[in-house]
């Protein structure tokens, strides 16, 4: 006699505390930790420790500067273990369309919903600068990506058959571009293809 399924559990409760208070235009405070260089994450989490109760999410940076950190995804799982809700970065540079699509519906069911979406920064700048970067989508094809999921299909229109996402995606911009033109036009792209918060250094801008 056979058993039916039943849906794997999340490892922890899905937070939304800070997709709440950004629609709801609260003030919102964040910090950034960086996954660990190695295989031991104790000292990110006793980092992000200090900040419970401090501020509304943590940023979990993804190979920032092209350095070779633990996956974002992992940290990001590890710290919602915790009780601490993370802000997952992704970033375009190591990852074509269809490894992005995987790990985005990963974290939907890690009850991981908060997304940084990047670029990412040059591979040059990193250490592992002969290594080869991807680049197929950049941060605004990203979003749009997100967006697609959370419509429940993927990247070729194909219906996600286990389930839409609900991720709450931002990007990040940079206000000491020197073209105020520039920065407006790509802000307005990036709040076009869905973008629901913006990062800009170590600030937070919610648009809800």
């Amino acid at each position: 006699m056979s058993q039916s399924l039943l849906p794997f559990p999340p490892l922890s409760l899905p937070s939304h505390r800070f997709r709440t208070a950004a629609q709801a235009g609260d003030f919102l405070i964040t910090a950034e930790v960086m996954p660990p260089k190695g295989g031991n994450p104790a000292h990110m989490i006793k980092m992000a420790m200090l900040l419970q109760g401090r501020v509304h999410a943590v940023n979990v940076t993804d190979g920032s500067r092209a350095v070779l950190r633990m996956s974002s995804l992992a940290a990001s799982t590890i710290l919602l273990q915790h009780g601490i809700e993370p802000i997952y970065q992704l970033a375009c540079r190591d990852r074509n369309r269809i490894a992005l699509q995987a790990d985005l519906m990963g974290a939907q069911a890690l009850g991981i919903h908060n997304v940084l979406a990047l670029t990412g920064d040059p591979i040059k700048a990193g250490d592992h600068s002969d290594a080869r970067g991807v680049f197929e989508l950049e941060s605004v094809r990203l979003l749009k990506l997100i967006a697609r999921l959370n419509q429940g299909v993927d990247s070729n229109d194909k219906p996600l058959t286990d389930g839409a996402t609900s991720l709450f995606a931002g990007a990040a911009i940079d206000p000491q571009c020197q073209s105020w033109s520039g920065l407006q036009s790509r802000f307005d792209h990036k709040l076009s293809a869905g973008a629901q918060f913006f990062r800009a250094n170590s600030s937070l801008i919610s648009i809800a």
